[in-house]
C-alpha cells in the first residue's frame, strides 16, 4: 500500500472533506492548496498524480493527532521522514485514543482477527527481540476496521467487499 492510497483510505473512513484535510494539515504548520490535497488524493492511472511522500503522509497524521488529542507541551510535532505501516499503526493509535483491546475489536471487524500478542509486537522497538513488522494486509484491514465502526457498516462492508478472481 502506498502513501497514497492510506490517505485515500483514511479519507473515506473517517469522513474527512478536503477543508478539513487542508486544516489538518494546519494544525502543524503546513499549508496545503485544494489542488495539491487533490493529485494526493488521485489514483497513479490519472492524469496530475502526485506522489504523497512519507513526510507528506506524516504531517497529516500529526495534524490528525494534534485535532483528536492536542498539543503536547504546546510543540507542534516534527514530521518522519521515512514511515514505515508500524508508524502509521501508532500514529492512528493515538489519534483515534485506542488501546489494544479496540485495535483488536477493529481488525476482528475486518474479519482479521489478530492476537494480543502479535498487535504487542507491533508496536516495539524495530531492536527488540519479538518486533514484527506490520504488513500492508494488517494496516489495511485495521483501517477497513475504522470504516466499519465509524462509517455506515452495511454500505463500507459492499463496496469494499473483496471479490477473488481465479
Amino acid at each position: 500500500m502506498n502513501n497514497n492510497d492510506i490517505l485515500r483510505r483514511l479519507r473515506y473512513a473517517l469522513e474527512l472533506n478536503d477543508q478539513t484535510m487542508i486544516d489538518l494539515f494546519a494544525l502543524v504548520d503546513e499549508k496545503v492548496e485544494r489542488d495539491q490535497l487533490k493529485n494526493w488524493l488521485k489514483k497513479e492511472e490519472d492524469s496530475g498524480y502526485v506522489i504523497c511522500t512519507d513526510k507528506t503522509l506524516a504531517t497529516f497524521l500529526n495534524g490528525f493527532i494534534v485535532h483528536k488529542r492536542g498539543k503536547r507541551n504546546d510543540e507542534t510535532p516534527k514530521a518522519e521522514s521515512r514511515l514505515t505501516n508500524n508508524i502509521i499503526l501508532m500514529k492512528l493509535k493515538i489519534a483515534l485514543n485506542l488501546k489494544s483491546d479496540d485495535i483488536l475489536e477493529l481488525l476482528k471487524l475486518a474479519d482479521f482477527p489478530l492476537s494480543k500478542h502479535e498487535l504487542s509486537a507491533l508496536f516495539r522497538r524495530k531492536d527488540h527481540q519479538h518486533y514484527r513488522e506490520c504488513k500492508d494486509q494488517i494496516l489495511r484491514n485495521f483501517i477497513q476496521g475504522v470504516l466499519l465502526k465509524y462509517r455506515n457498516k452495511q454500505e463500507a462492508k459492499k463496496k469494499f467487499e473483496w471479490k477473488w478472481e481465479k
